[in-house]
């Protein structure tokens, strides 16, 4: 077998539809996690707005989160080599008193 059959063969076809395309704004993340899960709440806050909802919701395994940390933190070293230092800017503290809380 050569190589060019085992690339293709390990190879995951990944379809992405138009609606998902668009992508959701997110300025907020909440996580929490289980033994099992990770659970992570992406949430949308306007400035005047007292209320917030979650815009998407989620779940991975521990496995799984400990990755996309890597896979992030990769990305963002990346972003920054080419285009400098992203500034982390102090947010006045908001409260995060909505739905459910604890673990997942």
């Amino acid at each position: 077998m050569s190589d060019q059959n085992d690339k293709n063969k390990n190879q995951i076809n990944i379809e992405l539809d138009d609606a998902t395309a668009e992508g959701t704004y997110a300025n907020l993340a909440i996580i929490n996690h289980s033994v099992s899960e990770f659970v992570v709440d992406f949430v949308s806050i306007m400035p005047g707005r007292p209320k917030a909802k979650v815009k998407s919701r989620i779940i991975l395994t521990p496995q799984h989160a400990k990755r996309f940390l890597k896979a992030l933190g990769d990305n963002v070293h990346r972003f920054e080599q080419a285009h400098g230092e992203i500034k982390d800017y102090e947010q006045p503290p908001m409260p995060l008193n909505f739905g459910p809380t604890g673990e997942a």
